[in-house]
């Protein structure tokens, strides 16, 4: 019995070549539209749909496949004498493989110009019915939606005259995936269309970008993923123009120095240790930047991830050559950085597109059996509520300081205390159990430096204990969130040594 093909493609990349393929193998063409137009001008005999359905398409062409011609010929099992004998009863020739890809809904709702309506009319309908028809029954039929399954599909047709069942099952598969992905985009846009916050489903899809070489440590298989509609200044959308291919570890810390980076206008620099930052420095110029983030711990920058705002220069490209860094994200960088950075051949180079007004996101991350999902903490210096809590205000400069703590501090593993002065970071405290083993790791650290820094806290005081040892340390000002029932103890402390400290009233836990 002679083969039939059922080809209605969107996206036409390798179709006319793959369907000729099929023609040389006898299989009969049928086709719609644009399609059939395309395969017929490129000499491949075509089958009509309206042929096969003795219905003209119509209402703009969203009826034309949806028709028992059609889905009868796919859904039929050919080891049921009963389907079989209903599908010559009513005249309905069989279909053997479906060629089909999808409306294209991601490309018209990423265009500015779509509209609402340009947006509901590339909702595909016949399309998914194809497909899903073909999947369910792919004992029988093989469904293909990918261009690039094209030439494995022709090779084995060539080589065994069918398609085993195992590729059946495995094209099957996609064919779900595919149809599943694009639902998850067009309720995604839906759902936030009418402001829905928390749908009582949550829909995601994601884009294989890389298979990894292993996970946090080599005994974990690790994939990396891109979000379809993701924020454009995304690490997912970075362009690596040198170096190593990133690994699991190098993805997190460079998500993690961007976020950093992102929260500052003027020229500044980040470095990054196992996602949290170890020194950040703000300049008249990316060099001057730099420097100041390299000086801010010399020691745990060695290996790690430095992200800048700013281009990089010939300058700062030959100071950073002279120690081992595993990445260098920035807007761009020169011709002479280049020419400098790339004697490394290790070194990943990485840009990274910066805008004004980043996007809201919202992170999803897995915990066992489920999912948390919130918003991305943008919640900015201007946007908090400030006041001083303490006899005595910080000055000019404790405020452009505290400024610049408040906006690393965040970015810290909590329990966070970051220590700044003169435009840098000086100490860093992360992650620990009590604020205070934070703030002595911070102060420890900062050593010297501390007579005259500032203190920045991710969360409240529960005691007066964080006060007392930066007094002791030499801080001068200190930023917090407050709303501690003990806040007047911490207060009291403050004002004992004469430190300014104001409260923000936004805590930023970071776990």
């Amino acid at each position: 019995m002679k083969k039939r093909a059922l080809v209605s493609v969107s996206d036409k990349t390798g179709i006319i070549p793959f369907v000729q393929k099929l023609e040389e193998l006898g299989v009969e063409i049928i086709s719609t539209g644009g399609t059939k137009k395309a395969l017929a001008e490129a000499g491949v005999k075509v089958i009509g749909i309206e042929e096969v359905t003795q219905f003209p398409e119509m209402m703009d062409g969203r009826v034309k496949t949806l028709h028992p011609n059609i889905h009868g010929g796919l859904l039929a099992r050919r080891d049921s004498e009963a389907h079989l004998a209903a599908a010559k009863e009513h005249g309905i020739e069989l279909i053997d493989y479906v060629i089909v890809n999808l409306y294209p809904f991601q490309q018209t709702i990423e265009n500015p110009e779509s509209t609402y309506a340009d947006a509901i009319e590339n909702i595909d309908i016949g399309g998914p019915s194809m497909i899903r028809s073909a999947a369910k029954n792919h004992a029988s039929v093989a469904i293909i939606v990918d261009a690039t399954d094209y030439d494995g599909v022709v090779a084995e047709l060539e080589s065994a005259g069918e398609l085993s069942i195992e590729s059946k099952r495995k094209l099957a598969a996609k064919a779900f995936r595919h149809t599943a992905a694009y639902d998850a985009l067009i309720a995604e846009y839906l759902t936030k269309e009418v402001g829905e916050e928390a749908p009582e489903k949550l829909t995601v899809t994601y884009n294989l970008k890389q298979t990894l070489r292993y996970g946090e440590n080599p005994h974990q298989k690790a994939s990396f993923y891109e979000k379809p509609l993701g924020n454009p200044t995304s690490l997912s959308r970075a362009k690596q123009l040198h170096g190593k291919e990133l690994s699991y570890n190098n993805i997190n810390d460079a998500d993690a120095a961007l976020a950093v980076i992102r929260d500052f206008k003027d020229p500044a620099v980040a470095a990054i240790k196992h996602m949290n930052p170890c020194g950040v420095g703000i300049g008249e110029t990316v060099f001057d930047a730099y420097m100041k983030a390299y000086e801010a711990d010399p020691v745990s920058i060695f290996g790690g991830i430095v992200a800048s705002n700013r281009e990089i220069d010939g300058q700062t490209a030959e100071r950073m050559k002279e120690i081992f860094l595993e990445i260098i994200i920035a807007p761009s960088f020169t011709e002479e950085a280049m020419q400098i950075l790339t004697e490394k051949k290790n070194l990943r180079l990485l840009t990274v597109e910066f805008q004004e007004n980043q996007p809201v996101e919202k992170y999803v991350t897995s915990v066992a059996g489920g999912a948390l999902m919130q918003e991305v903490d943008k919640l900015s210096f201007e946007d908090a509520t400030i006041t001083t809590a303490t006899k005595r205000e910080p000055t000019e400069e404790e405020w452009k300081q505290l400024k610049m703590a408040w906006k690393v501090v965040k970015h810290v593993k909590s329990n966070a205390i970051v220590l700044g002065k003169a435009d840098q970071t000086i100490g860093i405290g992360a992650g620990q159990m009590n604020r205070v083993g934070s703030a002595k790791i911070a102060i420890e650290q900062a050593g010297e430096q501390a007579k005259g820094a500032v203190l920045a806290s991710d969360a409240f005081f529960p005691m007066n204990d964080t006060v007392e040892a930066a007094a002791k340390a030499g801080v001068t000002a200190i930023i917090q969130p407050g709303g501690s029932v003990r806040d007047q103890d911490s207060i009291d402390k403050a004002d004992e040594y004469g430190i300014a400290m104001v409260f923000t009233g936004v805590r930023h836990f970071k776990h």
